[in-house]
């Protein structure tokens, strides 16, 4: 069935763009591919890649970037929606893989693959849902002190070697189901980055099965910017605080429930 792909890039050059988008145009399954620009400054050339442009003028935010192509999606009745990073890489032909798992797995609202670096380790992005301490306190503290935590959180028993329903599921490749969000919604546009994919995860699990399928993989350059830069931390703060306020801080019933039903699949 058709895919529409929303890419969402800052200040990112055509060298840096064509490759991701030239595997992209080899999949019969995509319809659409959208290059929403943040960038401060127009950059027409991208026109030349095929795709549609979108610039923004400012920096909107991630979650409220891809909004922009979601909802042209959701007009089009076009059946699924990928949400994906600019430092993806992978081979065309998985996509094909997902559509048809997905085509055969109505139930399944949100899927994510396997993701490495480029070195060639996992990434440990299948994740319970968070408390304070997973997303702001232990960031501050040694490793040695949360790595038993951190392994929990990031189910690390499971071995990322089954299909699992997991309630967090990383942002830097969201295969959507359209439907699904039509009923759910778009992205919290509250948060202007790093949370959004916690919330949208979790709203799709409360009504739909939000997978992780390691049947096919791909490659993520991933930097952990906020880690390294003070204005990413100070922006990543800012943001965790706006997703426990509305989830609840250290009461939450539901992000209990939901993170000992998941761990019980992996017994």
């Amino acid at each position: 069935m058709p895919i529409n792909v929303s890419i969402v890039i800052y200040k990112h050059t055509v060298a840096e763009i064509q490759p991701l988008v030239d595997v992209l145009r080899e999949a019969d399954c995509v319809s659409e591919i959208f290059l929403i620009d943040n960038s401060p400054f127009r950059q027409d050339q991208f026109v030349d890649l095929g795709v549609t442009y979108i610039f923004n003028n400012q920096n909107i935010g991630y979650g409220a970037a891809h909004n922009i192509a979601i909802r042209r999606t959701l007009e089009q009745n076009i059946p699924y929606h990928l949400v994906l990073n600019p430092d993806i890489i992978f081979q065309s032909e998985i996509l094909a893989k997902i559509d048809a798992f997905m085509n055969n797995n109505s139930n399944i609202g949100l899927l994510m693959p396997k993701v490495y670096y480029p070195n060639g380790e996992i990434q440990y992005l299948c994740k319970l849902l968070p408390t304070p301490f997973d997303l702001i306190f232990r960031r501050f503290l040694p490793k040695a002190w949360t790595k038993k935590r951190a392994d929990v959180f990031e189910l690390r028993a499971s071995g990322y070697n089954r299909i699992m329903d997991v309630p967090y599921l990383s942002g830097c490749f969201m295969f959507l189901k359209t439907e699904s969000v039509r009923e759910v919604g778009l992205f919290d546009e509250r948060f202007f980055m790093y949370p959004e994919d916690i919330d949208l995860t979790r709203r799709m699990h409360q009504k739909y099965r939000t997978v992780f399928y390691p049947q096919v993989s791909v490659v993520h350059q991933h930097a952990q910017g906020s880690y390294v830069v003070g204005r990413l931390l100070f922006i990543h703060m800012k943001n965790m605080i706006k997703y426990f306020n509305k989830w609840g801080w250290f009461f939450d019933a539901e992000r209990r429930i939901i993170n000992n039903e998941t761990l019980k699949q992996l017994k």
